[in-house]
């Protein structure tokens, strides 16, 4: 039997409709407002409508999903100090002062592994020379060849009296974590989760991923990069061969500022700082390196601030490597600009990535980008490298994919490479890998892969 509502009833549901938008849209421009979240203009006006049309389905949800920028203290007023004077550092260096980063630093070593066994083995080798701390941060810590390896050689550490801490994030922690884990605990390594799924979830938490990828050793050594701790980021598998990727082994400098970045994230997920150890002494003439650190803790989106001033200040040559490319309108038009205005530049992408949507995403960039004179370049593997190179004086290599999700919304870490040995070891992995990719030829879509390019270009933010 249908429900009756009385005649006073139905005369107040406008009323009621209309309190429930005009509550949702208050909340909406409070909490933008208070929060400091900058928005694109499409990202403002779909929360704006949905608001408005769905007010008891989208209120619900922005408050779980709808903030980007948590609370924290404003930056101090002072930038950084530099260890290289002001004028004598490239503007690369000067643009990056702006962005309350950690300052460049000199660093005792910087290794980049392009090849995935040698990684691994790097990453192997760091950790069984521990002998007082190891901190891990993490999003996937498989159970496979590559993840059980590394959980033995963190249970053989604590065997050795090493304190080990391992962050991982409460998303990407669930793709194969049971065994390793047993392993770390049953050893006595300190676990804890980022932002873990909850069945009551945490205010505006559950949308923003720890995508970090962190190993520090002793306080002295920092390996990172773009790599997982997963089997297809460094083997090949019968039949699957290994993913491209990058990953970066730096001795003192920059290492300094990667412990304070770690006992932040381990504050965050309730960890109890651990006692600070004397920093190491800055190598005198080593390579010059600076940690990029981007997300929901930084008061500005760093990453994609700097790579925008970067690529409008691009003089000869930008170079990408990404394997997710879903650009903003900004980022975009700087891109073609670029190019237009005679800069190489060039894009390396694998041909399909293991994300469909992210792939259909990138269509329409891609089109306008050949259409002004872009290089695409498409890798018949997997590519998960991340990598941006900008003239001769400017790289950036770390977890920082070119899409909305790693710029906006995720928890990421890059080093940011000043000096030429790096930065052309960069342009060399991204010339030889250009080697093995086909050239990508733009088509014109039929009516519906137009329409179904823009409805997932809508939802860019999230792939």
């Amino acid at each position: 039997m249908p429900l009756a509502l009385s005649p006073a009833a139905v005369d107040a549901l406008p009323l009621l409709h209309a309190t429930a938008v005009a509550t949702g849209l208050l909340l909406y421009v409070a909490l933008t407002h208070s929060g400091r979240q900058r928005r694109s203009p499409a990202s403002a006006m779909a929360w704006v409508i949905a608001l408005v049309a769905f007010p008891y389905l989208a209120l619900p949800v922005y408050l779980l999903f709808g903030s980007r920028k948590l609370a924290h203290a404003r930056a101090s007023e002072d930038p950084p100090p530099s260890t290289t004077p002001a004028g004598d550092a490239p503007w690369a260096a000067t643009l990056t002062r702006g962005l309350d980063l950690p300052p460049e630093r000199r660093c005792a070593a910087i290794a980049i592994d392009t090849d995935g066994p040698g990684a691994l083995q790097a990453l192997l080798a760091l950790l069984d020379v521990a002998t007082r701390s190891i901190d891990i941060e993490m999003f996937i810590f498989r159970d496979d060849a590559v993840g059980l390896p590394v959980a033995e050689a963190l249970a053989r550490a604590r065997t050795r009296g090493v304190a080990v801490r391992v962050l991982l994030d409460g998303v990407g922690a669930f793709a194969g974590r049971r065994r390793s884990l047993r392993m770390l605990r049953e050893a006595g390594a300190t676990i804890r989760w980022f932002s873990p799924l909850r069945l009551r979830p945490q205010f505006a938490r559950d949308n923003l991923r720890n995508h970090r990828k962190l190993v520090i050793v002793d306080d002295r050594a920092l390996w990172s990069g773009g790599r997982n701790l997963a089997r297809e980021y460094f083997l090949d598998a019968p039949d699957a061969p290994a993913w491209h990727d990058l990953s970066i082994v730096v001795e003192g400098g920059i290492v300094i500022d990667a412990i304070a970045g770690f006992a932040r994230d381990w504050a965050l997920a309730g960890g109890e700082p651990a006692a600070a150890a004397p920093p190491t002494p800055a190598a005198a003439g080593g390579p010059l390196a600076q940690l990029l650190p981007s997300g929901p803790d930084r008061r500005n989106d760093t990453a994609y601030d700097l790579f925008l001033g970067a690529i409008h200040r691009a003089d000869a040559r930008v170079l990408l490597v990404t394997p997710y490319f879903v650009p903003d309108d900004a980022l975009q038009l700087a891109l073609v600009l670029a190019a237009r205005r005679g800069v190489q530049v060039e894009l390396l992408l694998p041909a399909r990535s293991n994300h469909a949507l992210a792939d259909i995403a990138r269509q329409r960039s891609l089109r306008e980008l050949a259409a002004a004179g872009a290089r695409i370049h498409l890798l018949p593997r997997m590519v998960h490298a991340k990598a941006l190179v900008i003239d001769a004086g400017f790289a950036s290599c770390g977890s920082i994919n070119f899409d909305g999700r790693s710029l906006f919304l995720n928890y990421e870490l890059n080093v940011l490479f000043h000096d030429a040995v790096q930065i052309e070891a960069l342009a060399g992995w991204f010339a030889t890998r250009r080697a093995e990719s086909s050239a990508y030829v733009a088509r014109a879509p039929g009516w519906w892969r137009d329409v179904g390019e823009g409805l997932v270009r809508s939802v860019g933010f999230q792939l």
